[in-house]
């Protein structure tokens, strides 16, 4: 799906015995190479190959990969999208750097299950740090709560924010975060009223897709997560 001039969202299927899920990573053209926003679960970077060349883009191509954040289903299969690119660049805040490049265990996975491949982080990212994409700047913004580092990414000159995972779309509409995978509820809250300051056209969540969304959609999601989270 074309999200915008040189923006994709790649649809990849994690099958499960209760149903399978599909997650979202975007890829994001720029003048210097192929940005991959998130990565998928461990084993996925075949789907990741099907879904660029959907696009007529190669995985040999990737030139760069961003991580929203740390968790397995987003940098699950970055060790092999390393080994198939064109050399990339490994991008994350510097708060889920530890937990990517091994000093750290991933906070929400079971130890007795071991972890995903560890990659050194190349960039450690902050709020405000821009991408230069075709579709224009592309701005990282601090959205901590659903995990340490948590990165949500603004493209202002078309209206599209990918949420990463501080924002979901369910049966076609907005809403907050996955309650039962964010440490921290009132700090993800927080984040959500980051979000409701962008001027958005379209929103697109690594679980649930893209919506037609406005800052104002936002603000609403915010109103009902902080009635619930803060006091």
């Amino acid at each position: 799906m074309d999200l915008a001039d040189g923006v994709y969202a790649l649809d990849l299927t994690i099958e499960r015995p209760d149903g399978d899920v599909v997650i979202r990573p975007t890829a994001v053209e720029t003048p210097k190479g192929l940005l991959l926003v998130d990565t998928g679960i461990p084993g996925q970077e075949g789907q990741i190959a099907d879904a660029l060349a959907a696009h007529g883009l190669d995985i040999a191509d990737v030139h760069g990969v961003v991580l929203t954040h740390h968790d397995g289903d987003h940098a699950g299969s970055l060790s092999a999208v390393v080994d198939a690119g064109d050399d990339p660049v490994v991008y994350a805040h510097e708060a889920a750097a530890p937990f990517v490049d091994g000093r750290e265990f991933p906070i929400k996975s079971d130890p007795d299950d071991g972890r995903y491949p560890a990659v050194p982080v190349d960039v450690e990212l902050q709020d405000g740090v821009t991408f230069r994409t075709d579709a224009g700047p592309m701005r990282a913004v601090f959205t901590p709560g659903h995990a340490p580092g948590h990165l949500a990414f603004h493209l202002p000159d078309v209206g599209l924010l990918l949420a990463g995972d501080a924002l979901r779309v369910e049966d076609g509409e907005l809403v907050g975060f996955a309650e039962h995978f964010t440490p921290d509820e009132a700090e993800a809250t927080r984040s959500v009223a980051r979000l409701a300051e962008l001027n958005v056209e379209t929103v697109h969540c690594f679980h649930g897709g893209s919506v037609a969304a406005t800052a104002d959609d936002i603000a609403a999601v915010y109103d009902s997560l902080a009635a619930q989270y803060l006091d």
